[in-house]
This record gives structure tokens, sequence and C-alpha cells, in this order.
């Protein structure tokens, strides 16, 4: 039977952040049948974070977790010919392909596996030269151009589409590490790939668009962080990972493995296609525009939505380019303040602070206080809060373009404790520690000046 014979698919979301649920890949290979694993790790500080880390270790750049998670799993996944696709790779998609290859072969898989990777969307060194022959960068919320903050990048990395992971499935790879892959291709690749669909399937291909969105962020779609009567989810200590059961017509049904606990309702799927949502109309991906106002869902069985309906036009020139710069230094510190009076005390506190830092002549961007536990959450409320609050919080940050003035900064939160307010608990943790701040610098790239630098590979392991 070739792969466009398939009647349907089973495509397991496994993580839905670097940091997510470590056992929920092994509940979704070990509770029942699946075909393809998909493991989302990225986000838009996350690389940042793995070119600092690479920055310290040339080996370093990418999810260190995956490879302990796939040598604990990979004899199953290729005993039950499980697919495995993920962006794990982050800056260093060969350092993650090669450790995984290492993991293979104590795992037992020797010679029954293969690994691809999927690079080029690194374009961190190829910046001056874009700029230089009139590729502006230009940030998509200020409308600047990258070039004045040019030496302070840290990293630049295109949002590829499905096509790389469909050339490495089709290579017979086993796993898939790809580098910032957008999230939804990591769902969809799987399904064109097994259904032959082509670059013109606008409709099938969008449709695969929300099977991946709403898969892409792991238990969210299976009663995690759901709003709508949260405290009724069951059993959520063993709460099951969505499943999409995808049909070559492009339909698909939301589900989970039986006996695991949250649920997957017509609420919940709702709840999450509603996630991060700009134009419902026009959710661009690097493959297709896919259009969410056309998607009905229906509830066809218990843990069961069916999602069909969605439309779809063709792929824009652009590609978005996700670009990290450094924008200065920030640091956090907390004091506990109890009652009577914690509030009243907080605020004397935080007064306190303020004006020693005044008289320091201390350079800060911004200093923020908030006290937890009443308007650190929504916001400043107005009023004064209760007097019977037991305890209150009080959270104080610096940022700023001197890192010298934050380090100031964390010193001066301590003397609180014997020259402030009485009762102040909490700063066991000691002085808070200087963080360099990464700022988000979202932009547009033609697609003919990336993609032409892809790079499939696949290896044996």
């Amino acid at each position: 039977m070739s792969d466009t014979d398939v009647r349907t698919i089973r495509i397991a979301s496994g993580q839905g952040f670097w940091g997510d649920d470590l056992e929920a890949p092994v509940r979704q290979v070990e509770g029942g049948p699946i075909d393809y694993l998909m493991l989302d790790y990225l986000a838009e500080v996350t690389m940042s974070i793995m070119q600092k880390q690479r920055d310290r270790d040339p080996s370093a750049g990418y999810a260190r977790d995956f490879v302990p998670l796939m040598e604990r799993i990979f004899p199953a996944c290729v005993e039950r010919d499980i697919r495995v696709v993920t962006n794990a790779g982050g800056v260093n998609p060969q350092g993650c392909a090669e450790a995984l290859i290492e993991a293979g072969r104590r795992a037992g898989v020797a010679g029954r596996a293969r690994v691809g990777r999927v690079e080029g969307d690194d374009i961190l060194d190829r910046l001056p030269d874009l700029i230089a022959a009139g590729h502006a960068l230009t940030n998509m919320e200020t409308g600047e151009p990258l070039e004045p903050v040019l030496d302070r990048v840290r990293s630049a990395n295109v949002y590829i589409g499905a096509e790389p992971i469909v050339e490495a499935l089709g290579q017979g790879a086993h796993v898939i590490v790809t580098g910032r892959s957008t999230d939804t291709a990591l769902t969809y690749a799987p399904m064109m790939h097994a259904f032959g669909w082509t670059r013109d399937d606008h409709d099938r291909i969008a449709t695969g668009v929300v099977a991946g969105h709403i898969n892409e962020c792991g238990a969210q779609s299976s009663g995690g962080n759901c709003l709508i009567d949260w405290w009724s989810a069951p059993d959520m200590a063993r709460v099951g990972f969505p499943i999409v059961e995808a049909s070559p017509d492009g339909t698909f049904v939301v589900t989970k493995h039986p006996g695991t606990g949250g649920r997957v309702t017509r609420q919940t799927i709702a709840e999450q296609i509603l996630y991060e949502m700009g134009d419902p109309s026009e959710y661009i991906t690097p493959d297709v525009v896919a259009d969410f106002t056309t998607i009905a869902l229906d509830e066809v069985g218990e843990d069961r939505v069916k999602v069909s309906g969605v439309t779809g036009g063709p792929r824009t020139d652009f590609l978005k380019v996700s670009i990290a710069y450094s924008d200065g230094w920030k640091a956090t510190g907390t004091l506990t303040y109890a009652w009577p009076d914690a509030a009243a005390k907080a605020r004397a506190a935080a007064k306190i602070l303020r004006e020693r830092l005044d008289r320091l002549g201390l350079e800060f961007d911004a200093v923020r206080t908030e006290l937890v536990g009443w308007d650190s959450t929504h916001g400043p409320l107005a009023g004064d809060p209760p007097a019977d609050l037991p305890e209150v919080q009080l959270r104080v940050g610096a940022r700023g373009k001197k890192r010298e003035d934050v380090e100031r900064f964390t010193r001066e939160i301590a003397p609180l404790v014997l020259t402030g307010p009485p009762s102040v608990t909490g700063f066991a943790g000691g002085r808070p520690r200087v963080q360099e701040i990464m700022a988000y610098w979202p932009a547009l790239v033609r697609r003919e000046v990336v993609e032409p630098h892809l790079g499939v590979h696949v290896e044996e392991v």
C-alpha cells in the first residue's frame, strides 16, 4: 500500500513548549496506536536562549531534554513505525541530530532507524549581507529598519514550512529535527507526506494548519488552561494530550487516548483555536493562508471533535523572521509583608525604595512595582486594598541600559528589611539576579533569499 492509499493517520501532540510534561510523549507512544508524534519546543524567546547557550558551548543550542526522551522511546517508535517530527533542533539542528544518533545507538536501534535534520532557517550570519542587498528587515510593529541594532542581534531565524519535513519523511527518516519550523507544520507536514498533497492543495493544507494549531500547545486542547468549567476537567494529573485523526480530504477528528484525563470537547478546541489569533480570516503560514472563519466544529462522540470546512489561499511571497536583540538589563526582587496593614507596608516600602534610587542618580528605562495578591494580575486597581489582607508580596523590577545601575538596584532591596516597614519576610532567596533583556524583532524577508539555502540531511543511526 502506498502512502497515498492511507485512509487516516494519527498525529499525536507530545510537547507544547520547552519545559512541558516530560511524560506526555511517553504516554502518547505507549497509550495506544499513533503514526506520528509531534513535539513543539520553540517560542520567540527560546531561540535567543539557545543562541546564548551555543555561544558558550558550540555543541549546545537545542532542547537537550529531547535527546534522553528519545533514547527512552526510540525502540518503541521504531518497532511501531511511529515517525517523530520536532523543532527541538533550535539554533543547532546538526548538534541535536548528532546527539540523537548516539542516543539511538545506546537505545539499540542502530541499523534500524534514520535521523533527518532540516537546516537553513538560521540567518544570523547572513544579516549584514542581506541588509547590504536591500533587505531592510523592517520591524513589523514599529516600522524601524534593523541596521541600527544589528550589532546587538543575538539570533535571527526564519519560520520555515512543511516542504523540507516532507522531503525528510520521503527519504525514510524516523525522526526529523528542525530549527525554527513554524509550529503548525510539525502536524500538517505528515499529512502532506501521507496523503500526497501538493503545494496547490490550499484548502487541505489550510485544514492541516488548523490541525497543527490545535496540536501545537499540547494539553491546552484537552482540558488544560481551559476557561469554561475548568474545575470539572477529570483527572488532570494524567491529562491526555490531543491526537489528530486526519483523513485524505483534509477533515480530521481531535481525540485523546482512552482512559487518560482531561477532555476533548467543542469548547476546549474552540478555545485553542482562538489562541494567539490575529485576523482569523488570514492566518498566514509559510505554505498557505488559512481562513479560520470557515472552521466547522462538531462533537461526534465522547472526546471526539470533528473539524471540517476550512478554506485557504496561496502562500505569500514572504517568510517571517524571528529576531532577538539585546535591549539592556533587568532585575526583579520581592519582599512579603504580613498583616496588619500588609498592603500599606508594601506601598510604603516601594516609596522608600524609589526615593533612595532617585537620590543615587541611577538611570533606568522603567521601575515597576506590584502588590502580588492585590493588583499584579490585572494591573493597578481603583481604591485601596482591604486592610485585612493577611499578606501581600511587594514585587519590584527595574530595567535599564547600564548593567551597573541595575546591579545597584538589586543591592537596595535587602536594606528595606531593617530600614523599612515591619513584618517583612520572603527574602531568603537573596539578592535578585541581573539578566540581559532579549527583545523581539519580527520582520519579513522574501522567501527566495531563504529557501535555496534550506538543506535536508538524513543519516543512519
